[in-house]
């Protein structure tokens, strides 16, 4: 429904863009999910490691979260990015599905191994865990300071290998390599990413990175879902 910068499904309620034609879109992806779809489930999202557990629509106001998990069907978990990583797990044995936002504070700083903690309180185990990377800035796409590639390799020794030489001063951050890693270090079945790079496929998706590059006022955001069918 979204027109201009914000053309077509931004899911992203938090944009300048109308009210009713995101929450049009909004539904329109709920739909996409069946009839016996209940709820879309999204949080308030603050770069951080807090997880929410969604058994149905909120009563109220999101949560502040950067991870959902659910083991009710029926319920939609959705991510909003504009480059960051989404990250869609499930546990099909358990009945039990996960979703993180992982920028690169938000990977360095663990969400994803969070969601993972508590999909396990809900009867999961890592080792049949399966995880998507969903469309986010690929490397190619995203130059970083010196200063950032020292921060994360500090933090965490493994990050150094995401990390490629860049112009004078900078280098290039593989972001979905990253996250892929970390998962892989926990323990999953499989960890696959779409491939998609959210700055270059411009017609695609909405970028954050690309917006401030071309000076645009504001940004869409995109959505990654995941649910159990009943």
């Amino acid at each position: 429904m979204s027109s201009g910068i914000y053309q077509s499904l931004n899911c992203g309620a938090g944009s300048n863009d109308e009210a009713a034609d995101v929450q049009e879109n909004r539904s329109r992806v709920l739909a996409a999910f069946g009839a016996t779809a209940q709820s879309l489930n999204t949080v308030y999202q603050v770069h951080g490691t807090d997880v929410a557990e969604a058994a149905g629509a909120w009563p109220g106001t999101p949560p502040q979260a950067d991870g959902l998990v659910s083991r009710t069907p029926g319920v939609v978990l959705g991510i909003l990015t504009a480059d960051c990583a989404p990250v869609l797990f499930a546990d099909p044995n358990a009945g039990v599905i996960g979703a993180a936002h992982c920028g690169w504070r938000g990977a360095l700083h663990g969400v994803a191994e969070r969601v993972l903690e508590e999909m396990e309180t809900l009867g999961a185990e890592a080792q049949r865990i399966t995880a998507t990377i969903g469309p986010t800035i690929a490397q190619e796409s995203y130059e970083v300071t010196d200063e950032f590639q020292a921060a994360l390799v500090n933090d965490d020794a493994d990050g150094a290998a995401f990390f490629a030489p860049g112009k004078p001063d900078h280098a290039q951050f593989d972001l979905p390599g990253y996250v892929r890693h970390r998962l892989e270090r926990a323990g999953l079945a499989a960890v696959n990413w779409t491939g998609h790079d959210t700055y270059a496929l411009a017609e695609q998706f909405f970028s954050y990175r690309r917006a401030t590059h071309r000076g645009e006022p504001d940004y869409g955001r995109q959505i990654s879902g995941i649910a159990l069918a009943p």
